[in-house]
């Protein structure tokens, strides 16, 4: 006999032959979790001897031969129970991410349902199980809406790119018009999904409002949700009047794993947002894929873009304008280098590559002007505050988005030959190409926000960061992919870039941690992915910004993620809702404003420390005296002993007691201390990082250091 597991169950003690069924759709699931070439037909010829427990279904397989054990994450790929809800646009429920093939019946705890009672409504299926919308608290500041706003549909994209991107099926042949095809998935393929639709057309900046948010994590809670995924927020404000913030904490109480984009405002800092502890809050960084749209200048510089554009009608040179020299009568030089509408000169720009500065708007707005004016491709180039990001984006012409130094080499070689009467400026704009393996890779978006936190600022944030440019996933096919009346084009992937994309990445891997380990809480999923994140690029050099210079832990918190390692973590720092108010406490919250929070059940200690409070990272403020540290930590690993290893921040001493701390079983914690001093007469920033690491020699557990010293004046 063999025992396969077949992960948690939601049918009770007596097994039907609906739940049977369920197990049998698992067929191609099991394959892969036990790697034996006969288990599909063990399974289906075999095996009926059902097993069942309180938590957990077993089969019993009466056949000769070994069974392999697989990875954890094949093992996860049984998540079928696991359920990631999404607050965002909507959902394109026609997208084949969402299809149900080969998954069995929806688990009998979800009470979720689907608005689906208008021709706009939305169809579930047993991947796509819940799509709800809230408007009230929209309606009520933009005024009485019509109907067509009574669907939790995805008009705009995101909603649907963003959902597919947390728990999206397998797609074979997925591409944006024929660029990056392969196989998309989802970061839990297997999970269930539902969407929770929540914002809406701008008015005057605003679209998602808090009395939706509250509403839509209301329900949410009462439908089941394991995972809430929420690619929104706005600026940072006080937990207690922060609707999001609110709403997260009590899907935390009750074991829901909550995860927030960033914000979109760097690479300023002090602009990231969703900060609350028992949030975990994503920045961006890039991938190792590139659709390469390469720039030729006449004079022989080859400059590497990125686009995912057609390409020009002709294999020629064609010439080069700057939006300033195609600039209109009526226009300023300094909008017409924008490409702002209604500032070219058509006559100038037509039959030319138009060569457009990125800011002020979008960027495919840009082409959009390009191509209004008549020209027969565009090059973007970046402004000094975006750096080295670029984006491919689905231009509506011919177009190339090149890097900070790029862009310069373009407007150097134009305004050179103006001093030369017969030599126009010429350039060449080549197919874009999808390359893979580029190196660095990853580093940080230049538009992913940056701490420190400016409400709390002993609370580092972001917690981690994740995949977030040039991310492919579904799409609506209501409008064009970028969004645009004029552009008639569909398709059901595209490009997406922003927290926005890299929040979901790590909501699809909490799904599955949640599926491995569904003990852990929601503070223990946050801990095993931030402990095991990595600050190094694919060329083993310390992450980058997207300036080039070397990347602080204020850009991408403990590391990018490395979602096989936060299976096995070895050791995580655990927080219980009491951990929560006790943190409240420590910031001074009394019983007024910790009333959204406690329900008036929790009275705050006198000696409450943010210190001791048991965050994965360290940030500390010193301000003329040493600092002391608490943390705990519970082994959910094999037993072992753990050593600690510091690098310190410049201009500090630090000493860990015990410098050793040994684990006999799963489930054991253990305290130590941090000491924190000042080097006398020391040189250092305002801010300085360091590292701390436990290691039984197999697991690496790191924390970010973050000492901040104000300055005297």
């Amino acid at each position: 006999s063999y025992v396969v597991y077949l992960g948690g169950h939601s049918h009770g003690a007596e097994v039907t032959s609906a739940d049977l069924h369920r197990l049998i759709l698992r067929k191609a699931y099991i394959y892969v979790f036990v790697e034996h070439p006969d288990v599909v037909s063990i399974f289906l010829n075999q095996g009926r001897k059902l097993h069942t427990t309180h938590s957990w279904d077993f089969l019993m397989l009466e056949k000769n031969g070994v069974i392999h054990s697989s990875s954890l994450w094949k093992k996860a790929r049984f998540g079928e129970d696991t359920i990631i809800a999404n607050f965002d646009t909507g959902v394109w429920p026609e997208s084949k991410s969402f299809s149900d093939d080969s998954l069995g019946p929806i688990p009998s705890r979800w009470k979720g349902i689907c608005q689906n009672n208008t021709s706009e409504g939305v169809p579930c299926n047993r991947k796509l199980i819940g799509a709800r919308y809230f408007n009230k608290g929209y309606a009520a500041y933009v005024g009485k809406l019509n109907s067509s706003f009574n669907t939790a549909r995805d008009h705009d994209g995101h909603g649907s790119h963003t959902l597919s991107t947390a728990g999206g099926n397998f797609v074979p042949g997925a591409s944006v018009f024929g660029f990056g095809n392969g196989t998309a998935k989802g970061g839990s393929p297997k999970a269930r999904v539902a969407a929770y639709k929540v914002c809406w057309p701008p008015v005057n900046g605003s679209e998602c409002f808090d009395a939706d948010i509250l509403k839509a994590f209301d329900m949410a809670l009462h439908d089941g949700v394991d995972v809430i995924s929420l690619s929104l927020g706005g600026d940072p404000s006080s937990y207690f009047e922060d609707g999001l913030a609110i709403g997260a904490f009590h899907a935390v109480k009750n074991g829901v794993v909550v995860v927030c984009s960033a914000g979109n405002s760097g690479p300023a800092e002090g602009t990231v947002s969703n900060v609350a502890p028992w949030i975990t809050t994503v920045g961006a960084s890039t991938i190792d894929r590139e659709f390469q749209a390469f720039v030729e200048l006449h004079n022989g510089q080859r400059l590497k873009g990125t686009s995912l554009s057609k390409p020009l009608p002709e294999d020629k040179f064609y010439p080069l304008i700057t939006g300033a020299q195609a600039k209109a009568a009526n226009a300023s030089a300094d909008d017409a280098m924008l490409c702002q509408a209604n500032t070219l000169d058509h006559k100038k720009v037509k039959g030319k590559i138009l060569v457009c500065l990125r800011g002020g708007s979008a960027r495919v707005e840009k082409g959009q002007q390009a191509a209004l004016a008549g020209a027969v491709g565009m090059i973007l180039c970046n402004n000094k505050e975006s750096g080295n990001e670029i984006i491919a984006d689905p231009h509506v012409l011919p177009s190339s988005h090149l890097i900070y130094a790029d862009g310069q080499a373009v407007y150097s070689y134009i305004n050179s030959t103006e001093t030369i009467s017969d030599s126009d400026p010429l350039g060449f704009i080549a197919a874009p190409k999808t390359q893979l393996h580029t190196t660095p890779a990853p580093f940080m978006a230049s538009f992913s926000s940056r701490g420190p936190n400016t409400i709390t600022g002993d609370i580092l944030k972001p917690d981690i960061t994740a995949p977030g440019v040039n991310i492919i996933a579904a799409y609506t096919e209501a409008v064009s992919p970028i969004d645009e009346v004029f552009d008639k084009r569909r398709t059901p992937f595209n490009t997406e870039s922003g927290t926005s994309m890299s929040c979901p990445h790590i909501s699809g891997v909490a799904g599955l941690l949640k599926t491995l380990h569904p003990d852990w809480s929601p503070a223990a999923i946050r801990s095993a992915i931030m402990t095991t994140a990595r600050t190094r690029d694919n060329t083993v050099s310390p992450m980058k910004d997207g300036s080039n210079d070397k990347a602080t832990p204020f850009d991408y918190g403990a590391g990018h993620v490395r979602p096989n390692r936060a299976a096995d973590p070895g050791l995580v720092y655990d927080l219980t809702v009491n951990d929560y108010l006790y943190f409240l406490c420590s910031i001074g919250y009394n019983k007024t404003t910790m009333q959204p929070f406690s329900d008036g059940h929790y009275k705050c200690p006198e000696d409450a420390d943010i210190y001791k409070f048991n965050y994965p990272s360290i940030s500390a403020t010193l301000v003329g005296k040493d600092a002391v540290i608490t943390r705990k930590l519970k082994n959910v690993g094999s037993p072992g002993t753990y050593a600690v290893r510091v690098r310190e921040p410049r201009g500090y001493s630090l000493s860990v007691e015990p410098s050793t701390l040994t684990f006999k079983k799963i489930g054991e914690e253990k305290s130590f201390k941090v000491t924190i001093k000042v080097k006398p007469a020391s040189v250092k920033q305002d801010y300085e990082f360091g590292e701390l690491l436990w290691s039984d020699g197999r697991h690496y557990v790191r924390s970010p250091i973050v000492l901040y010293e104000p300055k005297a004046h």
